[in-house]
């Protein structure tokens, strides 16, 4: 294993990190609706959990509602089921073969509610990031007193200065997304 490797790896599982993220976020409650709050609720679909979005499509006909049509009829039961036991406070409404759901604006005290859940993934998802570079670094430091690598004190402290680098950027990234969600959520 070289620098370069351990440089490699450590910014893929920083993009992972900013990825899962953002897929956190997609599920957060705002206030608008958005087929995202639905897509990956997991519903018991014949004993095996499955993601909504594979069982049912799901539209948005106006800006606070959200339409759901089961790809088989008989799975509608479930579906309703699965989205009320998700705990995003919908109720879930049958109409005829479909499911209609009314996103109400959540209240100043959920929207402060859901702000510091932002906030709580955030600092939960730079806290890996920081856990990220701190094993690229000690890759890096092993590296550094294996004799058979012979890697420079130069070497291994611009392959550190690297991984700083991207430490910075992707806590940034996790940073203007989070403050991005934030400002939605508070605005009526």
């Amino acid at each position: 294993m070289d620098t370069d490797t351990v440089l490699l790896e450590c910014e893929e599982a920083m993009e992972k990190v900013v990825e899962y993220f953002t897929k956190e976020l997609r599920g957060l409650r705002t206030g608008r609706a958005t087929t995202a709050l639905l897509e990956y609720i997991k519903v018991d679909y014949y004993g095996s959990e499955t993601d909504l979005r594979e069982l049912a499509a799901i539209s948005v006909p106006e800006a606070t509602q959200l339409l759901v049509k089961p790809f088989d009829p008989g799975a509608k039961g479930d579906i309703i089921k699965g989205i009320e036991k998700a705990g995003l406070g919908l109720n879930p409404m049958s109409e005829g073969n479909q499911i209609r759901i009314n996103v109400p604006s959540p209240s100043s005290d959920r929207r402060k509610q859901l702000a510091g859940q932002v906030r709580k993934l955030a600092e939960d998802s730079r806290v890996t990031i920081r856990n990220t570079r701190r094993d690229a670094n000690k890759h890096i430091d092993q590296l550094h007193n294996d004799p058979k690598v012979k890697l420079s004190d130069d070497a291994r402290d611009s392959a550190k200065e690297s991984v700083d680098d991207l430490t910075k950027k992707y806590t940034g990234s996790i940073d203007a997304l989070a403050e991005k969600k934030v400002a939605e959520i508070e605005q009526v």
